[in-house]
């Protein structure tokens, strides 16, 4: 039945209409779809742009807070006189505090100024020379010895003139017995006692020399050892100079260092600023946080803890707006400088479950003079920061 269908020549034509009808419609189709598929554009996935880094922070003043402190060598030190109250102004220089070590200091200053009096009236004694009396006396002396020496060698010489007459009476007498014994007119004892008179006539002869002798010499060095003095006192000698100099440049050392040691008891600002707060009373010993913290209020900025993740979005001159549930208000900044070190968080938000170990880089942002003012008194205030990209 099929065969008979496509034999008759009508059939046949139908036939071959449908067909092309049918792959015309295809065609049409086919271009239809492709020409859809290029003027439609497939959706893709957007990324948000972020405009904005958001911190939180704290406000300081822009040369940060100094804490003033005694030096080492009076550390532990008690506090006799606060001359500051918290809030007040200082200019450089002003004292603060005044340790109780300032007494002690003082006093130690005073006995080295008298000191250096002391060591220059002996040196202008040394330049001088000798007092006149002084000079007077040891010429005395000298006249005295030089008499007493005389005196010594007049008296030494008639006593060995006496015992040289002695002996040579003695021996005269003694050569005369000789004679009468050897002719045996007299006894041998008579004898012996003329030559013993000869013998302690001749002794005492030789102990009236030595005698001299070891006066003279005694007297001589009195004398030698007098005019020695006599010309040291009254000659000016350089040596003598020079130590006394040495005495009065170490006086004067002494006050310096004095001056110094009672300069550390009064507690000076180092610069000008407000006192925040103080940590130390009269009559206490200095506390491990010092005496006060002095800052210059007059600049304020705000120190942001940027995420590591953001720093490299955040550069120099970028506008920020920083808020506290403490301020009225916002306040506006520009970014002064961008931390080189990552460290980590100090300010946290106190969120339940939030991350405390979380890397941030410091980032200071100058407030506006008018905002500067503004919370020239909240130092350490928490705030939240939004530095615009």
């Amino acid at each position: 039945m099929t065969l008979g269908l496509f034999s008759k020549p009508a059939n046949r034509k139908l036939i071959g209409l449908i067909v092309a009808a049918m792959i015309t419609g295809g065609i049409a189709y086919y271009g239809i779809s492709q020409y859809g598929q290029r003027k439609t554009p497939q959706p893709t996935a957007t990324v948000p742009v972020l405009k904005k880094v958001t911190a939180l922070g704290r406000i300081e003043p822009e040369g940060e807070v100094i804490r003033l402190s005694a030096p080492l060598a009076l550390d532990g030190d008690r506090i006799a006189q606060i001359l500051v109250q918290e809030g007040d102004s200082v200019q450089a220089g002003q004292v603060v505090a005044i340790l109780d070590s300032r007494d002690r200091l003082q006093d130690a200053l005073q006995q080295a100024q008298q000191q250096v009096k002391v060591t220059q009236a002996r040196l202008a004694q040394v330049k001088a020379g000798a007092k006149r009396g002084e000079i007077q006396a040891q010429q005395a002396t000298i006249t005295r010895l030089e008499a007493e020496l005389a005196g010594e060698i007049a008296a030494q010489n008639a006593a060995i003139a006496r015992w040289q007459s002695e002996v040579r009476n003695a021996d005269a007498e003694y050569n005369r017995f000789q004679q009468l014994y050897r002719q045996g007119a007299i006894a041998a004892s008579s004898l012996d006692n003329k030559r013993l008179i000869a013998e302690t006539a001749q002794a005492q002869l030789d102990e009236a020399q030595q005698t001299q002798s070891k006066t003279i010499e005694s007297l001589q060095a009195q004398l030698k050892e007098a005019r020695a003095t006599l010309n040291q006192i009254a000659e000016v000698r350089p040596v003598d100079i020079e130590a006394a100099q040495s005495e009065v440049a170490e006086a004067i050392a002494s006050v310096k260092r004095a001056q110094t040691d009672l300069a550390q008891a009064y507690i000076k600002a180092p610069t000008s600023g407000q006192i925040l707060r103080i940590h130390s009373r009269v009559g206490e010993k200095i506390s491990d946080s010092g005496i006060a913290d002095l800052a210059q209020t007059d600049t304020m900025l705000v120190v942001a803890e940027v995420y590591q993740t953001d720093i490299n979005k955040v550069k120099p001159g970028q506008t920020a707006t920083i808020t506290s549930e403490a301020i009225a208000g916002e306040l506006q900044g520009v970014v002064s400088h961008v931390g080189l070190q990552v460290d980590r968080q100090n300010v946290f938000s106190n969120q339940p479950g939030e991350n405390l170990d979380r890397r941030v880089v410091e980032v200071k942002i100058r407030l506006n003079p008018t905002d500067s003012k503004q919370v020239a008194g909240l130092t350490n205030l928490q705030v939240q920061t939004a530095i615009q990209l």
